[in-house]
């Protein structure tokens, strides 16, 4: 006990006392600030101790799209974030801050990976499509209300415009061995819903026809009033290439995309590739040859 109070002494030099310390005397304001959020807060979001509001000084909010909110003081406004946008849950503006008009702060668990945390954002209340007076169809009505921030005037009507069929997605070019699998995807945007169907250029029917190792799939999706189709040709061979269309049409109008389909046989498929790779990595056999020119 004594070696303990001689090193105690020790450890201060001459003229300093130990320090005093009242725990029943702790300031209050001390005890209820937040560490981690001071630590954290991102620069320009109030981070100072909310000591006294005074909203004649508080700055002009501009610019927001999504509508106003309250501060993490609960004194100014500024702008609520917009959709996709990381979000504070509940009522309290702490980090990331809260949505803003007609926006939730959701967490979709879905789309977390295995031990991953998923950060909440914001999501629109209503996912129902909107048309607009510019004859845009928007994905939903805080889409619509962002757009129409910058358009005064832009009315609504429930629902998406009637419109001619749009390709989001046309399908992609493929080359492929002999006696394998080849697939196309068209994924078409229309209101009323179009119907798709597949074609090969030089030839009249409308596919699979009566051709058993072709097949055509579709459905609904991935988002509303889209539809998914995919032509599917098993055991090609090299009869099978040549020049395919997607077709898509409703009362409007239609539209099509194009797509070409290479069937080599395996030394022909070899040498594609080798000669893919080589363009792929910039090959160049004169400017990469050691040997010297004259």
């Amino acid at each position: 006990m004594l070696l303990l109070i001689v090193l105690l002494t020790l450890s201060f030099p001459p003229g300093k006392s130990f320090p005093s310390y009242k725990y029943d005397d702790a300031d209050d304001d001390l005890e209820a600030f937040d560490y981690y959020r001071a630590a954290e807060e991102p620069e320009g979001r109030n981070a100072s101790a909310c000591e006294q509001c005074v909203p004649e000084l508080c700055p002009l909010a501009q610019g927001c799209r999504a509508g106003l909110v309250r501060d993490p003081c609960g004194c100014c406004s500024e702008c609520g974030n917009l959709e996709g946008q990381q979000c504070d849950p509940g009522e309290s503006n702490v980090y990331y801050g809260l949505c803003g008009d007609g926006l939730q702060c959701k967490t979709d668990a879905s789309h977390a990976a295995d031990g991953d945390t998923q950060e909440p954002l914001c999501v629109c209340a209503a996912q129902e499509p909107v048309c607009g007076s510019d004859g845009q169809t928007y994905t939903n009505l805080c889409k619509f209300k962002e757009a129409a921030f910058n358009k005064p005037g832009l009315n609504s009507s429930h629902g998406p415009c009637n419109t001619v069929p749009i390709i989001k997605v046309p399908p992609r070019n493929l080359v492929n061995v002999t006696g394998s699998s080849a697939v196309f995807l068209c994924e078409v945007f229309a209101f009323p819903m179009a119907l798709v169907e597949w074609r090969k250029e030089g030839k009249e029917v409308v596919l699979p026809g009566d051709d058993p190792h072709i097949s055509v799939q579709s459905r609904g999706g991935p988002q509303k009033y889209e539809l998914s189709s995919w032509l599917q040709i098993e055991d090609a061979t090299r009869a099978d290439s040549g020049t395919y269309r997607c077709i898509a049409k409703n009362g409007l109008g239609n539209v099509s995309a194009t797509a070409v389909l290479g069937i080599l046989p395996q030394d022909e498929m070899a040498a594609y590739l080798e000669e893919s790779m080589k363009e792929l990595m910039g090959y160049d056999p004169i400017r990469d040859y050691d040997g010297d020119y004259y």
